[in-house]
């Protein structure tokens, strides 16, 4: 438990705190724990600290240039990338894996769920970002290239939320730790990321339960499929939110 908690309270120093120096060493800290403990436990924390490591040295921001969605998404794709391939062809073991096509129906309750979150998104995500002013931490996007751009980074980076915290973090965390457990330590890293890209004010309130509750979902249904559906429904709303809140006469379908 304690390397485990180490790597991620690291996540929390270098995404929220913004101290590298102390997020590295905790990283380091917790490695060197885990050696002592177990070689297994040590590959599998070393894997998500390369994710992690990856993460931290490019800009975490919601720019939308050309330039910084590259250097982000390189950052992204090694971050999911490394461990998927590590795990997959050098320790052989295919503890990090996306399961797209399960061959298992959704459920009559998975499927009511979908209209739900669109619910919650229109409730909660106007409220959050006018009132509080977060929506200036994404920029005013009003012709068709930037509106494009948006819709893409918000669509791209829920998707890897979900590879990175959930198929690759937790999936990694509960082959050694129970559910419970492992699921609290990838949602603070989960909001701790998401605090780093934007999300500030109150937002954790709402983050930190939604990755907890999509660790259970994808741990119920052993679909990446679902939770990234769940996910992308999600950011559907924020896009429209971000869009009607930096042009107040379009999309005026909120109330807030």
């Amino acid at each position: 438990m304690l390397p485990c908690t180490l790597v991620s309270v690291s996540g929390f120093v270098l995404f929220v705190l913004q101290q590298r120096i102390a997020g590295f060493g905790l990283l380091a800290l917790a490695l060197l724990l885990a050696a002592w403990i177990d070689a297994a436990v040590l590959r599998d924390l070393a894997l998500i600290a390369v994710g992690l490591t990856a993460m931290s040295l490019v800009p975490v921001t919601t720019d939308i240039s050309t330039e910084h969605m590259l250097v982000m998404g390189l950052g992204m794709v090694l971050a999911v990338g490394i461990p998927y391939v590590v795990s997959r062809f050098v320790f052989g073991d295919g503890a990090v894996r996306f399961p797209v096509l399960t061959g298992k129906p959704w459920t009559r309750a998975e499927k009511w769920y979908l209209p739900a979150v669109v619910v919650m998104g229109y409730a909660v995500l106007p409220v959050y970002m006018v009132n509080t002013g977060v929506y200036r931490n994404w920029p005013a996007v009003s012709d068709p290239e930037g509106v494009a751009r948006l819709f893409l980074g918000t669509n791209v980076l829920g998707i890897w939320d979900e590879l990175f915290f959930i198929c690759t973090v937790f999936a990694l965390l509960r082959r050694h730790l129970p559910v419970a457990q492992a699921n609290v330590l990838q949602a603070v890293l989960f909001t701790a990321f998401l605090w780093e890209l934007g999300f500030r004010a109150w937002a954790p309130f709402f983050i930190f339960p939604f990755a907890l509750l999509q660790a259970l979902i994808f741990t119920r249904t052993k679909s990446l499929s679902y939770i990234v559906s769940v996910h992308l429904l999600f950011d559907f709303i924020l896009f429209l939110v971000l869009i009607h809140a930096h042009n107040r006469a379009w999309i005026d379908i909120f109330i807030y």
